[in-house]
């Protein structure tokens, strides 16, 4: 067996994983690697410009790939920089792999340049994270940390790599490929779910999580539709399921249409499948307790250590997603709802944007613009800020990785998720959407974008302060403004100098002629938007807010 050093190790069981691109800023703790992928045609390297977007885009494209994202950045403050994306992966049970390049072995417990205890840092936000002390156990480290990330509810593993360990030369045994565990749901409980739907009167499902194929989203649809059972998406996860099925009923989360939460609240079954049942998703754990009283559960959810953590489960499930909605698509004599169809009827309604008396920059139609123009499967990718909601509201998602949007609630994430998404999909149409304070948070990832090839469509919703938190603001201390106020640089010129085309607009006629010529163009193309904060979302106004 030959002699190699630990970073060719590393590289080369990354490529019997699977792994076709990396994500990474360079340090010199992990040079072993960097020169390993030299004479590695096989992975395409991402060279970044900050951590953080480093670990964004490796967990946007662990999400579209359904096996880890991987990540490369150096010890101390590149680490503490990507942390951010690791929480992201964790709360949206993304695959995702982050190493890190670390001091030599024989430093540390000395506070040496930029030392951390990685394990101990990372433990509380990863599903594990370890560090690698011995050269020839790297295919082991490799192979559990696939396994690790993808199976149950998926999430990140992070790894620290000792420079010196990286130099070693050994005799490693390199580990076969690891695929995702599928299980199939207990038929038993699948009997019993069909029993608790012939029973029930007013049943409800609510869809997210991890696992959402365009397969798995195709039964699914077809069960619900087929008896007429009203489906709901977690926040955030409307790209589970085509929003175009007959019995589609809306988002939960911030804004939600008015009369979801009150059909959620009167189902006497709750079918939830895949999703968590987070903060964010039942309004702070008011929309459904629990312990749901008058309400009987169902818990579908791939990992056994999610069913009943949270929410007294009637009925707990542990399947994957694909395997479950086959399952359920195959049930029979299920009997027929009409509230499926009244249920999508309200949303159709709630999501068909109006125009809004007096306001120059109304965005609500410029996404009903978008929705024309642009093809269905466009992906959609966003950060953190009211903004948002405007697209969550109006855009129609076409399913399974339609929208990449962290349930974290992490701003400056939209920007790389649209560049992995451009690079995962170079034949989809791509937008980024960004509000201004939003963007300036990995704005900088525009060179990566322009470096790499990447082709998207970038929207800065420009409002000169950070909206969401001025509105809680406007809320709870009227009148008083502190700290969200933003004085911003030209972002047309900004885009232009990284090498994008670009504009700025500030009236809702202007959009539809820019997004023309943006479709026109290509490489990366950002639309300036300036809007009027006092539009502080799509439903409300800092004036009716004040008034209250």
């Amino acid at each position: 067996m030959p002699l190699r050093n630990g970073g060719r190790i590393l590289v080369d069981n990354l490529v019997r994983q699977g792994c076709d691109r990396l994500f990474q800023v360079p340090g010199e703790s992990f040079l072993a690697v960097l020169d390993a992928l030299v004479d590695e045609p096989a992975i395409d390297v991402v060279t970044c410009r900050q951590e953080g977007g480093v670990t964004f885009m490796a967990s946007a494209d662990g999400k579209m790939t359904g096996r880890p994202g991987i990540a490369f950045v150096t010890r101390g403050p590149g680490a503490t920089n990507a942390s951010i994306g690791v929480h992201v992966a964790m709360q949206d049970s993304l695959p995702m792999i982050l190493f890190i390049g670390d001091i030599d072995r024989g430093t540390r417990h000395r506070e040496a340049f930029q030392e951390i205890d990685f394990e101990a840092m990372f433990a509380p936000v990863a599903k594990w994270a370890a560090r690698i002390d011995d050269a020839a156990r790297i295919p082991e480290y490799v192979a559990r940390a696939y396994a690790t990330a993808m199976n149950g509810r998926p999430g990140p593993v992070v790894l620290a790599l000792p420079e010196d360990m990286l130099l070693d030369e050994v005799e490693a045994e390199d580990r076969p490929r690891v695929e995702k565990l599928r299980q199939a749901p207990d038929p038993q409980a699948m009997d019993r779910l069909a029993d608790l739907i012939r029973g029930a009167e007013r049943p409800v499902a609510i869809v997210g999580g991890a696992g959402w194929c365009d397969g798995t989203a195709s039964a699914f649809a077809s069960a619900a539709a087929r008896i007429g059972l009203p489906v709901a998406a977690a926040f955030r996860q409307q790209d589970s399921v085509p929003n175009d099925m007959p019995v589609y009923a809306g988002n939960l989360g911030y804004g939600p249409c008015p009369l979801l939460p009150k059909r959620i609240k009167e189902a006497d079954l709750l079918i939830v499948v895949g999703a968590r049942m987070g903060e964010a998703t039942t309004d702070g754990y008011t929309l459904v307790t629990p312990d749901h009283p008058g309400q009987t559960l169902v818990h579908v959810h791939p990992d056994p250590t999610e069913l009943n953590r949270v929410y007294r489960t009637d009925l707990p499930i542990c399947a994957d997603m694909r395997s479950f909605a086959r399952a359920l698509d195959a049930l029979e004599g299920l009997p027929q709802f009409d509230s499926g169809a009244a249920a999508h009827a309200e949303w159709l309604g709630w999501s068909d944007p109006q125009p809004r008396d007096g306001v120059a920059m109304d965005l609500g139609p410029c996404v009903k613009t978008m929705r024309e123009a642009l093809p269905a499967d466009t992906m959609i990718c966003n950060g953190a800020g009211n903004f948002s909601g405007w697209w969550h509201r109006y855009w129609r998602y076409s399913g399974p990785c339609s929208q990449l949007a962290p349930t974290a609630g992490a701003m400056g994430y939209g920007t790389p998720a649209a560049i992995a998404a451009a690079l995962r999909y170079p034949g989809r149409t791509v937008a980024a959407i960004a509000g201004d304070g939003d963007f300036l948070m990995n704005g900088q990832e525009l060179a990566t974008a322009v470096q790499h090839g990447a082709n998207l469509i970038v929207l800065v919703v420009d409002n000169g302060g950070y909206g969401t938190i001025r509105m809680h603001q406007e809320r709870e201390f009227p009148g008083r403004v502190s700290a969200t106020r933003l004085s911003n640089p030209d972002f047309a010129a900004l885009a232009r100098a990284y090498g994008a085309t670009a504009e700025t607009i500030d009236r809702t006629e202007d959009f539809a002629p820019a997004l023309d010529r943006a479709k026109a163009a290509s490489g990366v193309r950002l639309i300036h938007i300036r809007t009027d904060i006092e539009v502080i979302n799509f439903s409300t106004t800092i004036a009716a807010l004040r008034a209250r």
